[in-house]
């Protein structure tokens, strides 16, 4: 049985793009992502050894601190992208 919250996004989904008014939304500027900062998801996280194109690595670390939980977030959003 489909609750209301499933129904909801079912009808949400079905809408056009067109058919959204955006108008009461303000626009991202540069000052908003100049404030951004990445929120990392917390869900239990399970220890493996994988390999990575030495490059990739790099530009992560280049990154500074957290750079695996930057990889996962990455990793994270092409999953949810693809589900």
């Amino acid at each position: 049985m489909m609750n209301i919250s499933d129904r909801r996004l079912k009808e949400l989904a079905a809408r056009r793009d067109e058919d959204i008014d955006y108008s009461d939304i303000p626009e991202l500027d540069k000052a908003f992502w100049d404030k951004a900062r990445l929120v990392l998801p917390k869900p239990s996280k399970q220890q493996m050894t994988i390999r990575f194109d030495t490059d990739m690595v790099e530009w992560f670390k280049a990154r500074g601190k957290g750079y695996q939980s930057h990889m996962n977030a990455v990793l994270r959003a092409y999953m949810e992208a693809h589900r």
